[in-house]
Protein backbone atom coordinates (compact mmCIF):
# COMPACT_ATOMS: atom_id res chain seq x y z
CA UNK A 1 0.00 0.00 0.00
CA UNK A 2 1.34 3.28 -0.90
CA UNK A 3 2.42 6.19 2.12
CA UNK A 4 -0.59 8.12 0.84
CA UNK A 5 -3.29 4.76 1.45
CA UNK A 6 -2.10 4.07 4.58
CA UNK A 7 -2.08 8.02 5.80
CA UNK A 8 -6.33 7.14 4.89
CA UNK A 9 -6.75 4.29 6.39
CA UNK A 10 -4.79 3.93 9.16
CA UNK A 11 -4.80 8.09 10.52
CA UNK A 12 -7.21 7.59 13.13
CA UNK A 13 -5.71 4.49 14.63
CA UNK A 14 -1.99 6.16 14.67
CA UNK A 15 -3.56 9.51 16.20
CA UNK A 16 -5.94 7.60 18.84
CA UNK A 17 -2.48 5.60 19.92
CA UNK A 18 -0.64 9.11 19.79
CA UNK A 19 -2.64 10.80 21.76
CA UNK A 20 -2.74 8.07 24.39
CA UNK A 21 0.95 8.23 24.45
CA UNK A 22 1.42 12.12 24.73
CA UNK A 23 -1.50 13.61 26.34
CA UNK A 24 -2.90 16.13 23.58
CA UNK A 25 -4.43 16.18 20.37
CA UNK A 26 -2.66 19.08 19.23
CA UNK A 27 0.87 17.14 19.97
CA UNK A 28 -0.50 14.48 18.35
CA UNK A 29 -1.48 15.63 14.99
CA UNK A 30 1.95 17.53 14.68
CA UNK A 31 3.69 14.25 15.54
CA UNK A 32 1.55 12.50 13.10
CA UNK A 33 2.40 14.79 10.33
CA UNK A 34 5.96 14.48 11.22
CA UNK A 35 6.07 10.66 11.50
CA UNK A 36 4.83 10.82 7.66
CA UNK A 37 7.00 13.24 6.57
CA UNK A 38 9.76 11.03 7.65
CA UNK A 39 7.91 8.35 5.84
CA UNK A 40 7.67 9.85 2.12
CA UNK A 41 11.41 10.87 3.20
CA UNK A 42 12.91 7.41 4.30
CA UNK A 43 10.82 4.73 2.81
CA UNK A 44 11.32 5.25 -1.16
CA UNK A 45 14.74 4.35 -0.41
CA UNK A 46 14.31 1.90 2.29
CA UNK A 47 11.69 0.20 1.99
CA UNK A 48 8.01 -0.02 3.28
CA UNK A 49 8.57 -1.23 7.03
CA UNK A 50 6.73 -4.60 7.89
CA UNK A 51 4.59 -3.30 10.19
CA UNK A 52 4.06 0.06 8.94
CA UNK A 53 1.51 1.58 11.96
CA UNK A 54 4.02 0.59 14.50
CA UNK A 55 6.99 2.42 12.76
CA UNK A 56 4.87 5.82 12.42
CA UNK A 57 3.43 5.47 15.77
CA UNK A 58 7.13 5.25 17.13
CA UNK A 59 8.74 7.34 14.98
CA UNK A 60 6.14 10.25 16.18
CA UNK A 61 6.17 9.42 19.60
CA UNK A 62 10.10 9.90 19.48
CA UNK A 63 9.54 13.26 17.25
CA UNK A 64 7.03 14.76 19.87
CA UNK A 65 9.13 14.31 22.68
CA UNK A 66 12.42 15.41 20.74
CA UNK A 67 10.83 18.45 20.19
CA UNK A 68 9.36 18.81 23.19
CA UNK A 69 12.39 18.58 24.40
CA UNK A 70 14.15 21.20 22.48
CA UNK A 71 11.17 23.83 23.77
CA UNK A 72 11.10 25.53 27.49
CA UNK A 73 7.85 26.71 26.98
CA UNK A 74 6.40 23.24 27.19
CA UNK A 75 8.08 21.40 30.13
CA UNK A 76 4.60 21.08 31.76
CA UNK A 77 3.26 19.26 28.72
CA UNK A 78 7.24 17.04 28.28
CA UNK A 79 5.89 16.23 32.11
CA UNK A 80 2.52 15.25 31.19
CA UNK A 81 3.69 12.84 28.00
CA UNK A 82 6.74 11.00 30.88
CA UNK A 83 3.24 10.32 33.18
CA UNK A 84 1.40 8.89 29.80
CA UNK A 85 4.26 6.60 29.20
CA UNK A 86 4.91 5.63 32.37
CA UNK A 87 1.25 4.66 32.98
CA UNK A 88 1.20 3.07 29.40
CA UNK A 89 3.62 0.23 30.51
CA UNK A 90 5.75 -1.91 28.24
CA UNK A 91 3.25 -1.69 25.24
CA UNK A 92 2.70 1.85 24.93
CA UNK A 93 3.40 1.63 21.41
CA UNK A 94 1.49 -1.06 20.18
CA UNK A 95 -2.11 0.40 18.90
CA UNK A 96 -4.95 -0.67 21.02
CA UNK A 97 -9.16 -1.07 20.09
CA UNK A 98 -9.52 0.84 23.11
CA UNK A 99 -7.65 3.64 21.23
CA UNK A 100 -10.37 4.21 18.46
CA UNK A 101 -12.81 4.45 21.04
CA UNK A 102 -11.31 6.66 23.81
CA UNK A 103 -10.59 9.43 20.87
CA UNK A 104 -14.80 9.04 19.20
CA UNK A 105 -16.01 9.04 23.20
CA UNK A 106 -13.60 12.01 23.19
CA UNK A 107 -14.66 13.82 20.14
CA UNK A 108 -18.37 13.17 20.86
CA UNK A 109 -18.54 14.42 24.97
CA UNK A 110 -21.39 16.45 25.69
CA UNK A 111 -19.46 19.22 26.76
CA UNK A 112 -18.36 19.68 23.08
CA UNK A 113 -21.51 21.61 20.73
CA UNK A 114 -22.74 18.89 18.02
CA UNK A 115 -20.87 20.84 14.92
CA UNK A 116 -17.73 20.83 17.21
CA UNK A 117 -18.27 17.14 17.51
CA UNK A 118 -18.72 16.30 13.81
CA UNK A 119 -15.75 18.54 12.24
CA UNK A 120 -13.48 17.22 15.05
CA UNK A 121 -14.39 13.15 14.22
CA UNK A 122 -14.21 14.07 10.93
CA UNK A 123 -10.68 15.17 11.85
CA UNK A 124 -8.97 12.80 14.06
CA UNK A 125 -10.45 9.30 12.95
CA UNK A 126 -11.77 10.07 9.24
CA UNK A 127 -8.29 11.80 8.36
CA UNK A 128 -10.11 14.51 6.41
CA UNK A 129 -8.00 17.36 6.12
CA UNK A 130 -9.38 21.26 7.64
CA UNK A 131 -10.16 22.20 4.22
CA UNK A 132 -11.76 19.07 3.26
CA UNK A 133 -14.26 19.44 5.94
CA UNK A 134 -15.05 23.20 5.36
CA UNK A 135 -15.56 21.93 1.50
CA UNK A 136 -17.98 19.40 2.73
CA UNK A 137 -19.91 21.39 4.90
CA UNK A 138 -19.60 24.44 2.46
CA UNK A 139 -17.93 26.77 5.21
CA UNK A 140 -15.43 28.77 5.11
CA UNK A 141 -11.62 26.88 5.52
CA UNK A 142 -10.73 29.74 8.45
CA UNK A 143 -14.06 29.04 10.21
CA UNK A 144 -13.52 25.51 10.54
CA UNK A 145 -10.28 26.02 11.76
CA UNK A 146 -11.80 27.86 14.29
CA UNK A 147 -14.14 25.62 15.09
CA UNK A 148 -11.59 22.74 15.34
CA UNK A 149 -9.31 24.91 17.54
CA UNK A 150 -12.08 25.70 19.73
CA UNK A 151 -13.26 22.19 19.99
CA UNK A 152 -9.63 21.23 21.58
CA UNK A 153 -9.59 24.38 23.50
CA UNK A 154 -12.65 22.73 25.57
CA UNK A 155 -11.27 19.56 25.69
CA UNK A 156 -8.22 20.58 27.39
CA UNK A 157 -9.61 23.49 29.26
CA UNK A 158 -12.49 21.27 30.76
CA UNK A 159 -10.16 18.30 31.31
CA UNK A 160 -12.54 16.15 29.92
CA UNK A 161 -11.30 12.86 30.00
CA UNK A 162 -9.65 10.56 27.11
CA UNK A 163 -11.58 7.39 28.43
CA UNK A 164 -14.15 5.04 27.36
CA UNK A 165 -16.63 5.82 29.38
CA UNK A 166 -17.58 2.87 32.51
CA UNK A 167 -20.43 0.81 32.14
CA UNK A 168 -23.18 3.15 33.64
CA UNK A 169 -23.03 5.92 31.02
CA UNK A 170 -21.77 3.69 28.18
CA UNK A 171 -25.29 3.18 26.48
CA UNK A 172 -26.01 7.09 27.15
CA UNK A 173 -23.03 8.40 25.63
CA UNK A 174 -22.91 5.27 23.00
CA UNK A 175 -25.94 6.62 21.80
CA UNK A 176 -24.40 10.48 21.11
CA UNK A 177 -22.05 8.92 19.37
CA UNK A 178 -24.11 7.02 16.83
CA UNK A 179 -26.11 10.31 16.36
CA UNK A 180 -23.13 11.97 15.10
CA UNK A 181 -21.93 9.10 13.03
CA UNK A 182 -25.57 9.13 11.73
CA UNK A 183 -25.24 13.11 11.32
CA UNK A 184 -22.56 13.01 9.30
CA UNK A 185 -24.11 10.47 7.19
CA UNK A 186 -27.47 12.24 6.38
CA UNK A 187 -25.88 15.41 5.35
CA UNK A 188 -23.75 13.36 2.62
CA UNK A 189 -27.30 11.51 2.15
CA UNK A 190 -29.85 14.43 1.85
CA UNK A 191 -27.57 17.77 2.19
CA UNK A 192 -29.27 20.75 4.42
CA UNK A 193 -27.69 22.84 2.35
CA UNK A 194 -25.45 23.85 -0.70
CA UNK A 195 -26.19 23.17 -4.71
CA UNK A 196 -25.28 19.73 -4.06
CA UNK A 197 -28.28 17.06 -2.91
CA UNK A 198 -26.05 13.98 -1.90
CA UNK A 199 -22.09 14.56 -0.78
CA UNK A 200 -20.96 10.94 -1.14
CA UNK A 201 -17.69 11.50 0.76
CA UNK A 202 -19.48 12.33 3.56
CA UNK A 203 -21.81 9.14 3.15
CA UNK A 204 -18.28 7.21 3.14
CA UNK A 205 -16.91 8.81 6.32
CA UNK A 206 -19.48 8.03 8.15
CA UNK A 207 -19.99 4.19 6.50
CA UNK A 208 -16.43 3.67 7.85
CA UNK A 209 -16.29 4.52 11.58
CA UNK A 210 -19.94 3.04 11.83
CA UNK A 211 -17.75 -0.30 10.77
CA UNK A 212 -15.45 0.43 13.43
CA UNK A 213 -18.03 0.78 16.08
CA UNK A 214 -19.34 -2.48 15.01
CA UNK A 215 -15.65 -4.26 14.88
CA UNK A 216 -14.96 -2.33 18.89
CA UNK A 217 -17.97 -2.73 20.15
CA UNK A 218 -19.51 -6.14 18.62
CA UNK A 219 -21.82 -6.76 21.97
CA UNK A 220 -23.79 -3.60 20.97
CA UNK A 221 -26.72 -4.58 18.63
CA UNK A 222 -27.45 -0.91 17.99
CA UNK A 223 -23.92 -0.18 16.04
CA UNK A 224 -24.78 -3.14 13.67
CA UNK A 225 -28.56 -1.12 13.55
CA UNK A 226 -27.00 1.62 12.64
CA UNK A 227 -24.74 0.26 9.97
CA UNK A 228 -27.05 -1.55 8.22
CA UNK A 229 -29.18 1.75 8.13
CA UNK A 230 -26.44 3.62 6.50
CA UNK A 231 -25.31 0.68 3.89
CA UNK A 232 -28.55 -0.12 2.96
CA UNK A 233 -29.07 3.57 1.72
CA UNK A 234 -26.19 3.94 0.51
CA UNK A 235 -27.09 0.59 -1.98
CA UNK A 236 -29.21 3.03 -4.10
CA UNK A 237 -26.95 5.84 -4.33
CA UNK A 238 -26.30 5.47 -7.83
CA UNK A 239 -30.12 5.91 -8.61
CA UNK A 240 -31.10 8.33 -6.40
CA UNK A 241 -30.59 11.48 -8.77
CA UNK A 242 -31.09 11.54 -12.09
CA UNK A 243 -29.06 13.31 -14.76
CA UNK A 244 -29.73 16.54 -13.83
CA UNK A 245 -29.20 16.44 -10.33
CA UNK A 246 -32.72 15.68 -9.22
CA UNK A 247 -33.76 13.47 -6.59
CA UNK A 248 -35.60 9.82 -7.68
CA UNK A 249 -38.35 8.74 -5.66
CA UNK A 250 -37.96 4.98 -4.35
CA UNK A 251 -40.96 3.78 -6.33
CA UNK A 252 -38.85 5.38 -9.87
CA UNK A 253 -35.64 4.31 -9.27
CA UNK A 254 -33.93 1.37 -11.10
CA UNK A 255 -33.35 -1.19 -8.74
CA UNK A 256 -31.20 -3.46 -11.30
CA UNK A 257 -29.06 -0.26 -10.82
CA UNK A 258 -28.75 -0.96 -6.36
CA UNK A 259 -25.92 -2.60 -5.16
CA UNK A 260 -26.91 -5.90 -4.57
CA UNK A 261 -23.35 -6.19 -1.73
CA UNK A 262 -24.12 -3.58 0.39
CA UNK A 263 -28.05 -4.55 0.34
CA UNK A 264 -27.04 -8.52 1.23
CA UNK A 265 -24.57 -7.04 3.87
CA UNK A 266 -27.55 -4.41 5.48
CA UNK A 267 -30.11 -7.42 5.32
CA UNK A 268 -27.43 -10.01 7.42
CA UNK A 269 -26.53 -6.53 9.82
CA UNK A 270 -30.07 -6.23 10.65
CA UNK A 271 -31.21 -9.75 11.39
CA UNK A 272 -28.01 -10.23 13.45
CA UNK A 273 -28.97 -6.87 15.34
CA UNK A 274 -32.87 -8.14 16.01
CA UNK A 275 -31.67 -11.42 17.04
CA UNK A 276 -28.92 -10.21 19.48
CA UNK A 277 -30.53 -7.06 20.66
CA UNK A 278 -32.83 -6.36 23.44
CA UNK A 279 -37.19 -6.44 23.20
CA UNK A 280 -38.09 -4.12 21.61
CA UNK A 281 -35.14 -3.30 18.89
CA UNK A 282 -33.68 0.00 18.90
CA UNK A 283 -34.53 2.27 16.80
CA UNK A 284 -31.41 2.01 14.63
CA UNK A 285 -32.35 -1.72 14.22
CA UNK A 286 -35.73 -0.47 13.43
CA UNK A 287 -35.37 1.58 10.92
CA UNK A 288 -32.65 -0.81 9.06
CA UNK A 289 -35.26 -3.24 9.12
CA UNK A 290 -37.70 -1.10 6.97
CA UNK A 291 -34.86 0.18 4.91
CA UNK A 292 -33.84 -3.93 4.41
CA UNK A 293 -37.73 -4.68 3.33
CA UNK A 294 -37.66 -2.03 0.69
CA UNK A 295 -34.11 -2.85 -0.59
CA UNK A 296 -35.53 -6.58 -0.96
CA UNK A 297 -38.20 -6.18 -2.81
CA UNK A 298 -38.09 -6.96 -6.59
CA UNK A 299 -40.17 -4.67 -7.81
CA UNK A 300 -41.74 -0.97 -5.58
CA UNK A 301 -45.11 -3.13 -6.16
CA UNK A 302 -44.23 -6.32 -4.39
CA UNK A 303 -42.82 -4.45 -1.32
CA UNK A 304 -44.77 -6.07 1.95
CA UNK A 305 -46.32 -2.79 3.16
CA UNK A 306 -47.73 -5.01 5.96
CA UNK A 307 -44.13 -5.90 7.36
CA UNK A 308 -42.99 -2.02 6.74
CA UNK A 309 -46.33 -0.75 8.85
CA UNK A 310 -45.78 -3.43 11.45
CA UNK A 311 -42.22 -1.97 12.17
CA UNK A 312 -43.20 1.58 11.96
CA UNK A 313 -45.78 0.59 14.93
CA UNK A 314 -42.75 -0.82 16.97
CA UNK A 315 -40.50 2.19 15.88
CA UNK A 316 -43.25 4.71 17.32
CA UNK A 317 -43.76 2.75 20.71
CA UNK A 318 -39.78 3.01 21.06
CA UNK A 319 -39.64 6.62 20.26
CA UNK A 320 -42.29 7.09 22.76
CA UNK A 321 -40.33 5.14 25.65
CA UNK A 322 -37.27 6.84 24.72
CA UNK A 323 -38.79 10.63 24.85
Amino acid sequence: MRIEGIFRAEHGRILATLIRLLGDIDVAEEALQEAFAAALEQWPAAGTPANPVAWLVSTGRHKAIDRLRRSALLVQKQEEIARHIELSGGDEETPMPEDRLRLIFTCCHPALASEAQVALTLRTLGGLSTEEIAHAFLVPAPTMAQRLVRAKAKIRTARIPYQVPPDDALAERLDAVMAVVYLVFNEGYAASFGARLVRHELCDQAIRLGRMLVELLPGHPETQGLLALMVLHDSRRETRLDGSGDIVLLEDQDRASWDRAQIEEGAALVEAALRAGARPPGPYALQAAIAAVHAQAPTAADTDWAQIAALYGVLARVHLVLM
